[in-house]
């Protein structure tokens, strides 16, 4: 499974991160990092609650 993030589309707001911290981080310019696109079944969770949360469909799970 893979997050995959649409740049021109996030706008920083740090819901995901809030959802998923263990996945992704704010950087100090407000971008978000993905500290793994990879994730396990043990992540999804995870990775869906921050696709969810994101207001401008920024992230998806491929």
């Amino acid at each position: 499974m893979k997050i995959v993030l649409d740049r021109t589309r996030c706008e920083g707001h740090g819901l995901c991160e809030e959802a998923a911290p263990q996945l992704m981080h704010l950087d100090d310019e407000g971008e978000l990092v993905l500290d793994r696109e990879e994730v396990g079944e043990a992540d999804a969770t995870l990775a869906n609650a921050a696709v969810r949360v994101c207001p401008v469909a920024a992230l998806r799970v491929a």
